[in-house]
């Protein structure tokens, strides 16, 4: 396993900008997010393959852990925008890809042909799709995610243990789901707060490192947290980043 931290981790900052800090906190690995509503379109990449690997890869000397992708086109545009960011990641050498879950009341069979289509077109330039844990949306529910990637041949899921500490599933066991990670997404986390400072919530990393061995997880840690007013970000992102490293 490796140590990883999200560019979301600085929403307000430009890609090198935020590189610097995480590279400054000694973080040797990224995800970076390229969401339509972020700092890194999706819009602004699809056009041109190689400027947009140019982009990603020569603006630092980190390791491209995955990329967390959201578009804001729709249909068979869709798609075609994802199969350029899936050769986008073929030619940055990123395996891992994560994407939204779609929210709650959204038909079941509707998101497995969803899911089903990106896999495929994924897979055909050597990419993974990883479904997202997100409170709101379908995969907030163990159960239901289980099903999901029993259906979606292929499918991992980008875990994020505070959905189910904050959400309605709190008293479910996870354990179904943990074959299928190829992504996490830390911060700390309490029942009444979806993040908080580190070591002031229930997140118990040391059991979360200790199951993931157990299923033979080598991919990464991803520290995943926003700037909170009051907390100082940096020692916030120090800190966990310090406390993984102790338990790999």
């Amino acid at each position: 396993m490796i140590v990883a931290a999200s560019t979301e981790c600085w929403p307000e900052m430009e890609l090198r900008e935020a590189i610097e800090v995480l590279q400054d906190l000694e973080f040797t690995a990224v995800e970076i997010a390229l969401h339509e509503s972020g700092k890194i379109k999706p819009s602004d990449l699809v056009t041109d393959v190689e400027r947009a690997a140019q982009i990603l890869r020569s603006s630092h000397r980190m390791d491209i852990s995955g990329y967390s992708v959201q578009l804001a086109t729709t249909g068979d545009q869709h798609y075609a925008d994802f199969k350029e960011i899936c050769r986008i990641a073929k030619a940055t050498k990123v395996v891992n890809i994560t994407v939204p879950s779609a929210e709650l009341g959204t038909p079941f069979n509707e998101e497995v042909e969803h899911l089903q289509k990106l896999v495929k077109v994924a897979e055909t330039e050597g990419a993974r799709v990883a479904v997202r844990c997100q409170l709101g949306c379908l995969s907030e529910d163990p159960d239901t995610l289980m099903v999901l990637c029993n259906n979606v041949d292929g499918l991992g899921v980008t875990f994020d243990p505070s959905v189910y500490i904050a959400g309605k599933a709190n008293t479910k066991n996870l354990d179904k789901i943990l074959k299928f990670v190829c992504n996490v997404h830390l911060r700390d986390t309490r029942p009444d707060a979806f993040q908080v400072s580190v070591g002031q919530g229930e997140v118990d990393y040391g059991k979360l490192v200790t199951q993931l061995e157990r299923e033979k997880y080598d991919r990464a840690l991803t520290v995943h947290m926003s700037p909170i007013e009051g907390l100082d970000h940096r020692v916030e992102l120090r800190k966990l980043r310090r406390l993984l490293e102790t338990l790999i």
